[in-house]
């Protein structure tokens, strides 16, 4: 029998396995992308009697092969928060969802281990921009406003580590990041004693400066749009700036654009969870035709 980790490398999908893994250790294989690789199901040559744990990863873009890993004979455990219906039903298959959009993967894990680890929880909440849920989640754990501060910074520079659309953009692969954190239980060691976070902060910082001096090409009714250069540091730090700009004004939906090679990727920050009204006939209206969201 063998055990395979599949997570999303963001903040939000690695604090969910460094939660469980604290809990259950296990000698597994990972299986892990960026941000935008949410369809890693196809990479997982389980077995029958295998044990396949996902986390943060959509299961409506990962049914076609669930249903393989499944009809294989491996077992499956199943941790998200995003949209899936319906949920598909088999006697190998354990799914813990949340698609209210007010939760995380990390949250959900929280809960599903009593809260044991719940510092890493925090930390992935922080990550995906969830500021209300992750002073929640902290609430009962007597930290300091310093150390909460530490866990918020921790839980960015994960998040901005995996927000590119390519590899050669990331300052580190997903997996090699869950490796170093994996050696820390309190994750207020990892910002003290990890090298590799404290890199990822300095440059997420310096990225951030860059994206915040950036001034809106359009206000709309709607929302407003900001363009970031085709660089590897915009494509880095894009979510991470919809986040702060959402953060700075909650109750206005933000657009940010970043040029890739096959179009443009758009990060949406909406108090409604959607699209906000008259983004696609804004971006005809400057001439972007292929786009998607990330």
């Amino acid at each position: 029998m063998r055990y395979f980790d599949v997570f999303n490398g963001d903040a939000d999908g690695l604090c969910a396995l460094q939660q469980l893994r604290l809990a259950d250790p296990v000698d597994s294989e990972l299986v892990t992308g960026l941000k935008s690789e949410i369809a890693l199901l196809d990479r997982v040559p389980a077995s029958p009697g295998d044990i396949v744990t996902v986390l943060d990863g959509s299961l409506e873009h990962n049914r076609a092969p669930l249903a393989g890993l499944l009809d294989r004979g491996a077992v499956v455990r199943y941790f998200d928060h995003h949209f899936s219906d319906p949920i598909p039903t088999h006697r190998n298959l354990e799914v813990i969802l949340d698609v209210d959009g007010a939760s995380c993967t990390s949250a959900l894990m929280d809960s599903y281990l009593s809260g044991i680890h719940r510092p890493w929880a925090v930390v992935g909440a922080y990550g995906e921009g969830l500021h209300e849920l992750a002073t929640v989640l902290a609430a009962d754990l007597g930290l300091s406003p310093e150390e909460l501060a530490s866990l918020q910074e921790l839980g960015e520079a994960l998040e901005y580590n995996a927000h590119c659309t390519e590899d050669l953009d990331a300052i580190m692969p997903p997996a090699d990041v869950y490796r170093a954190i994996h050696r820390y239980v309190d994750p207020l060691d990892v910002i003290r004693d990890e090298p590799l976070i404290a890199r990822l902060s300095l440059e997420r910082k310096a990225d951030l400066d860059r994206a915040l001096a950036k001034k809106p090409i359009a206000s709309l009714d709607a929302f407003d749009a900001f363009l970031l250069p085709d660089e590897a540091w915009s494509r880095r730090v894009a979510g991470c700036f919809a986040n702060r700009l959402a953060l700075a004004d909650p109750v206005r939906s933000h657009v940010v654009l970043t040029p890739t090679g096959e179009g443009y990727v758009v990060s949406v920050r909406s108090p409604e969870g959607s699209l906000p009204a008259g983004l696609p006939p804004f971006l005809d209206s400057i001439g972007i035709e292929k786009w998607k969201l990330h």
